[in-house]
């Protein structure tokens, strides 16, 4: 009898679990779902409300009429500066000092040597009238290297009609970009989280479809590759982490710091008749910082420099980005973004929220940077973090072995000293196992062999006397 009721309690201690984690998560679909009612209900005012903000859009203009740049447009690919979406594009595209997670692609390639899970995201951005960018990416870290791959594709429809209204051809102009990265994470420590490196090589390809003869209206086979267009260029990155001005507790550094130089390569077109360099790739150069004010608080800060190769004195005029970012609670942050390129912002809002593992973000922006009418647009992405390969795991018997050791530290008598000293080098030894130069343990194991000198020491005095 005594054994059942064991059981029973068991079994109801088991119940009681499973109901709390059940209103665990019933509580946390509803906070998402009103988090998105209440996204919703801001940003659908906006959007109408942005459809009539031609005197803004004017005013504006006015107000920011001295970035206004006459060599806007003067460069090739250019969806390599369109943001693939999602939280990146929330926060202004200002990621280049951040990198806390796949988007780190299109900003700075030293990325993928400090994000803390292994990832998978898809992203879509629904961008000007029917043009869209799709984006596919990977990213996993092995220690301190990091590598991945990235696939997206920008299409717009191609329709052309002669001087009547007929339709001669329809089909779609694209621009198709793949790219592999790979970094590392130098003298990556507990106190300072080290310098990654990284670059990134990517190959992209203009896919324009044949057109008609303007006297016969019939289509011109080749005429489409003719103005079609192929790309090599690399990106290389730098991002340096570590604490500063921390008030709050957290292993993760608050300021990062990052240098990128993106889309250095050449061009080439003409492949049907004349083989020959296109123009300028959208070169730039980057710079950036992001600082966590507060464990919920995040600002990032980004400037950029227009590079043309071709024509130094062509390169467009520097361009900057701002975001910042609130940790609502553990499933769900909010964002908000501003960009100034050229003579027009452009502002962001997004929420990204968090489901078994699966990182979900809207991001709504109001695009004055485009064209002159304000264009509204959504992007969405969806990040599958696939887990860190064991590294927390680690760290957490680092901790162990660590604390361990101090409580065998506090006792003071020799041996336990040495057992300490013990601790502390097995917590040594599994952070470097994992890249990680453990700073407390080698400080610590220092002090107490110092110690033991000492004490030996004063033995020594001691038989002397």
């Amino acid at each position: 009898m005594k054994k059942f009721n064991i059981q029973k309690q068991d079994s109801i201690h088991t119940d009681t679990k499973f109901m709390q984690k059940k209103q665990h998560f019933a509580k946390k679909q509803a906070f998402i779902f009103l988090a998105i009612l209440v996204f919703n209900a801001v940003a659908t005012p906006f959007c109408v409300f942005a459809l009539e903000l031609k005197d803004v859009n004017s005013k504006l203009s006015d107000v920011f009429a001295s970035f206004s740049d006459s060599n806007e447009g003067t460069t090739v690919f250019r969806s390599l500066n369109i943001p693939t979406g999602g939280r990146s594009e929330s926060l202004g595209t200002a990621i280049t000092g951040l990198c806390d997670d796949i988007t780190f692609f299109d900003y700075n390639p030293a990325g993928s040597a400090v994000l803390s899970n292994s990832e998978i995201a898809f992203f879509h951005n629904s961008w000007i009238a029917d043009s869209a960018m799709e984006t596919l990416e990977g990213s996993m870290r092995f220690n301190n290297l990091g590598m991945g791959l990235q696939l997206k594709c920008f299409y717009v429809p191609f329709t052309e009609y002669n001087l009547f209204g007929d339709k001669l051809a329809g089909n779609y102009y694209s621009e198709t970009s793949l790219a592999f990265n790979m970094a590392y994470n130098f003298l990556a420590g507990y106190n300072f989280k080290g310098i990654a490196a990284g670059y990134t090589v990517r190959a992209s390809w203009r896919n324009m479809p044949d057109y008609a003869d303007n006297q016969t209206d019939k289509i011109k086979s080749g005429s489409g590759l003719e103005q079609s267009a192929l790309g090599f260029m690399a990106d290389f990155g730098l991002l340096v982490r570590f604490n500063f001005l921390k008030n709050f507790s957290s292993l993760e550094p608050n300021f990062n710091f990052g240098l990128a130089l993106n889309n250095l390569g050449l061009a080439f077109t003409g492949f049907s008749k004349n083989f020959e360099l296109d123009d300028s790739l959208p070169t730039r150069i980057s710079a950036g910082f992001s600082y966590r004010l507060f464990k919920n608080l995040l600002f990032t800060t980004e400037f950029r420099q227009p590079v043309n190769l071709m024509n130094f004195s062509s390169s467009q005029k520097f361009s900057f980005a701002s975001g910042a970012e609130i940790n609502v609670t553990d499933f769900f942050d909010f964002e908000a973004g501003f960009m100034l390129s050229g003579g027009n912002p452009r502002f962001s809002i997004g929420s990204q929220f968090d489901i078994k593992g699966i990182k979900m973000n809207v991001n709504y922006t109001l695009d004055l940077t485009t064209s002159f009418n304000p264009v509204n647009h959504i992007s969405l992405a969806a990040r599958l973090l696939l887990g860190d390969r064991g590294r927390s795991k680690t760290m957490a018997m680092v901790y162990e072995k660590y604390t361990e050791g101090i409580e065998l530290y506090s006792k003071g008598d020799r041996q336990n000293i040495q057992k300490a000293i013990e601790k502390w080098t097995e917590a040594k030894n599994m952070s470097s196992s994992i890249g990680i130069k453990f700073d407390p343990a080698i400080e610590a194991i220092t002090a107490a062999q110092d110690l033991l000198d000492v004490h030996d020491q004063i033995k020594n005095f001691g038989s002397l006397n």
